[in-house]
């Protein structure tokens, strides 16, 4: 007998963000065959979202775009951001899985920024060129992002998306739970 095929767009064709997702949903169904695509999703926020509601609504409207022009079994959307928190300035992720019932959002960790990095951010620069810039490396944020350059490659941001996915699945492996009052 053949797996069950799982479909799944990603708002993104970003390799991080799609081995992500494809890699937490396979946790969940190891029998299965999984078939992730990504797609050009807009956010319709900036391209460096400064806020968490910011950041929370890019990922909503990536996945909603998924949903009105895919079809897939699940969708998910991903956008990274950053905010100024108590303890200081952090860049993290929102994590957006749907079906057709039902959404989940989730959110990576928070990885503590430099102040000088976080104010070239407020003055229009993006995180993942700014990376490129000081580290003297090429398109991090499609490989191990600044979490992997600012902890010497000990965290990477498809391992921060992958765990945050994997918890955003809970309410649909475990369906019961979750529509219990």
């Amino acid at each position: 007998m053949f797996p069950q095929i799982i479909t799944i767009v990603v708002g993104s064709k970003n390799p991080v963000k799609v081995n992500a997702i494809k890699n937490a949903i396979a946790a969940y169904y190891p029998e299965s065959e999984i078939h992730c695509n990504g797609v050009n999703a807009p956010s319709l926020v900036s391209e460096q979202p400064m806020t968490s509601q910011e950041t929370r609504d890019g990922a909503i409207n990536r996945l909603r775009y998924c949903q009105a022009n895919e079809s897939a079994d699940f969708y998910a959307a991903i956008e990274g951001g950053v905010d100024l928190f108590e303890d200081g300035a952090a860049t993290f992720a929102y994590i957006v899985i749907a079906n057709n019932e039902k959404m989940s959002v989730g959110r990576g960790a928070n990885l503590p920024l430099p102040n000088s990095v976080f104010n070239r951010l407020k003055i229009g620069e993006e995180l993942g060129p700014l990376m490129d810039e000081l580290f003297s490396t090429k398109n991090i944020k499609q490989k191990g992002g600044a979490i992997g350059l600012l902890t010497n490659g000990h965290a990477t941001r498809e391992g921060n998306y992958t765990h945050a996915a994997i918890l955003a699945m809970a309410p649909f492996v475990h369906a019961d739970f979750y529509q219990q009052p």
